[in-house]
């Protein structure tokens, strides 16, 4: 089976964005701008001379939902869905040979491999080193074979030294401490410059083994070329691959400070360290940083990314409490998975709580959930503001869980180990069949206008087939102005003939 090595190519993407969607540098810029120019950017930013010579850099790509749509060949309303298509959709996994993988045009090994050679930035005031953000880590599990895949940063400690964040609990983690206590190396390998569809994979932490969910996500066969110095596997047509090994001394070492992903730093922490054997990539390939945290939380690629990863696993254990869930959507602005908003709508009482009950249980980062009826825009602020001020009473519609699993990065913790969970019941009363909802209760919209043309009935003659609103009686007799039924119901009411009901309607009097 042959597979198409250039289309899932990062460089191919940039370039298919276009100028509103990328800011180019063609000069040269020093590293140590970099992080201030991708600060709170729109747009992804990519850099021709970073640090005077090169290799190419671009940063912030998926710091976007509408980057993170195209990257599907969808918009942002409907990412979640063709996520899930996605999901339910195999595809093949083919390995390519070494001569044939663009990865490995380039290989470097001995001497010539070293971390300073690349155009790694310091990212943040605080940060111990500079970092390389975007890593793809590659690694195995030796108990049954599956590839394991994840989202790592690595600190430069030297040349070919790096420290691995490696504290939170993942499957990575748990790979690493079997081979401490086996005192065995761990080989690992890093993908740096990737399409955004890998870095969404790399994310979503399913217990599956990971290639062919990689390979789902693309749609299409994947390449996978393996590495020169250790025996895993790695997307062939990838910009770099960094190549080595977690040595079996265990977190030993002091890594960190670094700005998180929720918007404050993480402290100092001891971590593994990774040794680099070899760096391989494409003639002309280009380098990758990810943003993570600062004011704008929204456009920082963290953010995105995991806002589409609570997306799914909140849809996915949802849709199996409830019975017409319609979307839902993960605030990147808070990180992108401690708030959730949930639009369903409810068939029969109690489900919004079952919706919120289910997203709280699905992730321990979600701990605010707020559920709408379908009428409700959840990619509106304003509107879901507006839901919460009008159809919200504390006592009532207020769901709260504590002692509950929580992220350990969230400072409002403040050392605990559990935290608190909120739901936020924000929809309408349940109506009974054949029930409809108050005036109180009905959104206002625009007067639908008569159609130009139509046959039209006297006043008295529309009011005679029963009662009218104002507009009713517009369309009735075909007026587009409606200051000369004004005229004429103060006629009739100065007369006494005719009324209003309980609605606001217009009839005459019996």
């Amino acid at each position: 089976m042959t597979v198409d090595l250039e289309r899932f190519r990062l460089r191919n993407f940039i370039q298919s964005l276009g100028d509103q969607q990328v800011q180019r540098h063609d000069g040269s810029t020093q590293l140590c701008d970099i992080a201030a120019l991708l600060d709170g950017a729109a747009q992804a930013h990519f850099f021709s001379h970073p640090g005077g010579a090169g290799p190419e850099l671009v940063g912030n790509v998926m710091g976007s939902r509408e980057r993170l749509a195209r990257a599907f060949g969808t918009t942002p309303d409907r990412l979640v869905p063709e996520v899930l298509k996605r999901l339910g959709t195999p595809q093949p996994v083919v390995t390519v040979e070494r001569g044939q993988a663009p990865v490995q045009q380039v290989v470097l090994q001995g001497e010539d491999v070293d971390f300073t050679q690349l155009p790694v930035h310091l990212q943040h005031e605080l940060d111990g080193a500079p970092y390389i953000s975007a890593s793809i880590d590659f690694t195995r599990d030796p108990s049954n074979g599956w590839a394991n895949i994840g989202v790592r940063r690595l600190m430069l400690r030297g040349r070919r030294t790096a420290g691995v964040d490696l504290v939170a609990p993942s499957d990575m983690r748990a790979l690493y401490l079997g081979h401490v206590q086996r005192k065995e190396p761990m080989p690992v390998s890093f993908v740096v410059g990737a399409h955004p569809i890998d870095y969404v994979a790399a994310t979503m932490r399913l217990p599956v083994d990971e290639m062919p969910l990689l390979s789902a996500l693309r749609g299409a066969p994947l390449g996978l070329v393996k590495c020169i110095t250790n025996d895993l596997m790695v997307p062939a047509d990838a910009e770099y691959v960094l190549e080595g090994y977690l040595d079996e001394r265990g977190h030993v070492e002091p890594e960190g400070p670094y700005g998180e992903f929720l918007g404050y730093y993480g402290g100092v922490k001891r971590n593994p360290i990774f040794h680099l054997t070899a760096i391989t990539h494409r003639r002309d390939a280009l380098f990758q940083t990810l943003t993570i945290g600062g004011n704008q939380m929204d456009r920082t690629d963290t953010a995105q990314l995991c806002a589409l990863r609570t997306e799914v696993a909140a849809w996915q254990s949802i849709q199996l409490a409830v019975r017409e869930l319609k979307a839902v959507y993960a605030s990147a602005a808070t990180g992108g998975m401690f708030n959730l908003r949930v639009s369903m709508q409810q068939r029969v009482p109690g489900e919004a709580r079952n919706a919120i009950a289910a997203a709280f249980s699905c992730q321990a980062n979600i701990k605010h959930v707020f559920v709408v009826d379908p009428d409700i825009d959840i990619f509106s602020d304003s509107q879901m503001e507006w839901a919460l001020a009008t159809r919200f009473q504390a006592n009532r519609d207020l769901v709260t869980m504590a002692g509950m699993r929580a992220m350990p990065l969230d400072p409002s913790l403040e050392g605990a180990r559990t935290g608190s969970k909120l739901g936020f019941d924000l929809t309408l009363p349940l109506l009974a069949p054949g029930q409809q909802r108050s005036m109180e209760h009905q959104v206002p919209t625009p007067p639908v206008p008569a159609q130009a043309g139509a046959e039209v009935a006297s006043p008295e003659a529309a009011l005679a087939a029963g009662p009218k609103t104002f507009a009713e009686l517009m369309r009735a007799v075909g007026s587009r102005d409606g200051r000369e039924l004004v005229r004429w119901l103060e006629s009739q009411d100065g007369a006494g003939r005719i009324h209003r009901d309980e609605h606001g309607r217009w009839l005459f009097k019996t």
